[in-house]
Formats: structure tokens, C-alpha cells, sequence
């Protein structure tokens, strides 16, 4: 137990200096996109002054507002204060909206369109990959290169793909959107199946890049544990060879599961594709309307989202490798 606290104690020290550099990094990397939108938004409240002075005290007050005038540092410190307050400010391109309520209307929008594509990609990817790897034969000749292919393909070009076929030419799906233009967000069954409708098609795009990265790795680790000397030793003991092959595929997991909690951090930043192709309307879509509109705070806030997410998931694995690894159990013994 010793071992394993100064094992949390390493890790824990390595989140925080990484979640500090990536803070820094947040609030940097936007100020620095060319142009000013402040003076955007002067622009479009400003429409028929002809008085320069009038236009004049309008920037000054909404740079005051945003509070762009003020040095870098001092920006920065009132950033920092304002995100453990959970205030990330108004919106330049929907102002006055504040961020937050922008966030939190997209949030679930991502994580109900994410989260189980990833998970149901997950778990066909691997059942294929490790079927492919101890059946061999003819299925691991197919699956082998339809994986190869799918999980080459960028995520765009499966997104478009699937629209191409199944929205244009097909026409059994929607092309964009969440829900219907025309409905009202309601707990109403035409609304209901709006939603599901337009689900479709963002969702297996998803999947199906999951499913393709996820049987390659699998197979490869399902290979190697198979050859390895204990599964010949167990074999030659006489252990039934179902009994190994559980432990085999338990082993061979734990890269997957490595994998798992990346693609589950890092799920904001892939929704980006999908969403964009298909105007999906979460956090993705959103990030994209920001950088479009040179939105500091709302770019701001949904790039701290997805940074720690990632952080969280490399965290939290990390923590749980330590408890069922038996190599870092040993290491942290020493």
C-alpha cells in the first residue's frame, strides 16, 4: 500500500503541473487568432451611427466589458478566478448569452451522441478482433482487411460517406441537424423520433471508425498473448484451453481498456467531425461557431472541457492500472 501512494502521489503531481500548463495554453492560443471581435460586435450594433465618437465610446464599453483593454496578466488572473467561480464570461457571438447556458445546452447533445458510439464501437471492435486472432481461418482474413480499410479512413470521409449514400442518394435519413426544423423541443413522440432519425447517421459514423482501430489493436495484442510462453506452458500442463484463453484475452485487454478511456476524455473533440458534417448541435458544432466568430470565452470554455476530460480519463486509468496491473503492483513493491 506504501508503494502504491507514492504511485498516486507521482501521478497526482503530473496531473496538476499538466492541467496548469494546459490552462495556460487555453487562455493563450485563442488571443492570439487574428482580428478583433469586439470590434465585430460594435460593428453590428453600430449599424446607421455615423458619429465616430458614438462608435468610439461603444467599443470602449464593451472592451471594458470583456475586459480586452486590460494587460495580459491581469486578463489571465481574472480568467483563472472566473473558471473556479464556474464563470466563463458572455459569448461575443451570442452576447449577452452567457457561456455557460451555450455549454449547457449542447453538452448532452455530445455526451448522448458520443459516449455510446464509443462504447458499442468498442465492444464490436474487440469481440471481432479477438475472434480474428484465435479463430483465424477465414474470418481473420475478412475482418482483418475491412478493420485495415475502416480504420484508416478519416473520420470525415466515413461521415460523408454514410450522408452521401444513405441522406442524398437514399434519402432515408435527414441531411443535418438534431431534430426537425420545424418541431419544438418537446417530450412528444414526433419530437422523440425526430431525435432518434437524426441520430443515425452521426452515431455509425462514429462506430464505425471506432470499430476498425479497435478489432487491429485487438487482434495484434490477442496474437502476441497467444504465443506467449505461459499459454504454452498452460497448454503443455494440460489446462483446458478455455481457461487460458480468458486470462489470454484478460491480458490482451488492458491496451483496450487504455484505449476505451482515451476515446471516452477525448469524445468532445471527435464529436468536431461528426457534428460539423452533419450540424449536429453539441459542444463540437459549437467549438467550430466560436472559432468562426473568433469567440474567446466560448472557445475558451469548450477547449477547458475536452483538456480535463483527457486529463481526468489519463488519471483515472492511470489509478486503476496500478491497482490490477500485476507488473506496476510488482514495481511499486520494490
Amino acid at each position: 500500500m506504501k508503494g502504491y501512494k507514492k504511485y498516486f502521489l507521482n501521478k497526482l503531481l503530473w496531473f496538476v503541473i499538466t492541467l496548469v500548463a494546459a490552462v495556460i495554453l487555453n487562455f493563450i492560443l485563442p488571443r492570439l487568432m487574428p482580428g478583433d471581435p469586439v470590434a465585430g460586435i460594435v460593428a453590428r450594433l453600430a449599424q446607421g451611427m455615423s458619429s465616430s465618437t458614438g462608435m468610439k465610446a461603444v467599443y470602449e464599453k464593451y472592451a471594458e466589458l470583456f475586459g480586452i483593454n486590460k494587460p495580459l496578466l491581469t486578463q489571465f488572473f481574472l480568467y483563472v478566478k472566473n473558471i473556479f467561480q464556474g464563470n466563463f464570461g458572455s459569448s461575443f457571438t451570442q452576447y449577452p448569452r452567457p457561456v455557460l447556458d451555450i455549454i449547457k445546452s449542447s453538452i448532452w447533445w455530445t455526451v448522448c451522441l458520443q459516449f455510446p458510439a464509443i462504447i458499442v464501437g468498442w465492444i464490436i471492435g474487440n469481440t471481432l478482433g479477438a475472434i480474428a486472432a484465435y479463430v483465424k481461418k477465414g474470418f481473420d482474413k475478412v475482418i482483418l482487411p475491412i478493420s485495415i480499410l475502416i480504420g484508416n479512413l478519416p473520420a470525415f470521409g466515413v461521415a460523408v460517406i454514410l450522408l452521401v449514400i444513405f441522406a442524398v442518394d437514399l434519402k432515408w435519413f435527414p441531411t443535418s441537424g438534431g431534430y426537425g426544423f420545424d418541431l419544438i423541443p418537446t417530450m412528444s413522440w414526433q419530437f422523440v423520433w425526430s431525435v432518434i432519425v437524426h441520430y443515425q447517421l452521426p452515431f455509425w459514423s462514429i462506430v464505425l471508425v471506432a470499430i476498425g482501430g479497435q478489432a487491429i489493436g485487438m487482434r495484434s495484442m490477442s496474437i502476441y498473448e497467444l504465443n506467449a510462453d505461459y499459454v504454452k506452458y498452460a497448454r503443455f500442463m494440460g489446462i483446458k484451453d478455455r481457461k487460458i484463453v480468458g486470462y489470454v484475452f484478460r491480458n490482451a485487454m488492458l491496451p483496450q481498456v487504455t484505449g476505451l478511456a482515451l476515446s471516452i476524455g477525448t469524445m468532445v473533440g471527435g464529436a468536431l467531425v461528426a457534428e460539423i458534417i452533419f450540424s449536429y448541435p453539441g459542444l463540437g458544432y459549437m467549438l467550430l461557431q466560436g472559432i468562426l466568430g473568433q469567440d474567446y470565452p466560448l472557445i475558451s470554455a469548450v477547449t477547458l472541457i475536452i483538456t480535463l476530460m483527457v486529463l481526468i480519463a489519463n488519471f483515472a486509468i492511470e489509478l486503476i492500472y496500478g491497482l490490477i496491473d500485476p507488473r506496476i503492483k510488482a514495481a511499486q513493491a520494490e
